[in-house]
C-alpha cells in the first residue's frame, strides 16, 4: 500500500489532535498497523500515553507489619531434600576395560 500526499497529511493532523491509531486506520480506510507502521517511520510519537480514567490516589495507613510465628524462630540448619549426586569416575584403568571387555565378550557368546 501506498501513501498519498493527502493521507499523511491527514495522518499527521489526526494524530496531533490527539486521536487514536485505530481511529485514524477508520478514518482513512487503513488498517491500524499499517496506521501504527506509517506514524513509526515518520518518527511521529505521542509524548506520554493520555489517562483513561481519573485514578484516585488515597493513601495507606502506616503500620507496624505483625512478625508471624514462622519467622520469630531462629533456625538452627537448613536441611536439603535432595539426593546427594554420585558421580562416576573420569578415567577407567587399564585393568577395568580388560575386564569390561571380557565380560563383554562372554555376554555374547
Amino acid at each position: 500500500m501506498s501513501w498519498d500526499a493527502k493521507e499523511i497529511a491527514a495522518l499527521e493532523k489526526l494524530w496531533t489532535n490527539g486521536q487514536s491509531a485505530g481511529e485514524i486506520a477508520r478514518s482513512l480506510g487503513q488498517s491500524r498497523n499499517a496506521v501504527c507502521a506509517k506514524l513509526k517511520r515518520m518518527g511521529l510519537k505521542r509524548g506520554h500515553k493520555p489517562p483513561t480514567a481519573s485514578p484516585r490516589i488515597v493513601s495507606a495507613p502506616k503500620s507496624k507489619p505483625a512478625q508471624s510465628a514462622a519467622c520469630t524462630r531462629p533456625m538452627d540448619r537448613v536441611v536439603s531434600r535432595k539426593k546427594p549426586v554420585v558421580r562416576q569416575q573420569n578415567e577407567l584403568t587399564k585393568n577395568q576395560l580388560y575386564a569390561m571387555l571380557a565380560q563383554a565378550v562372554r555376554n555374547t557368546g
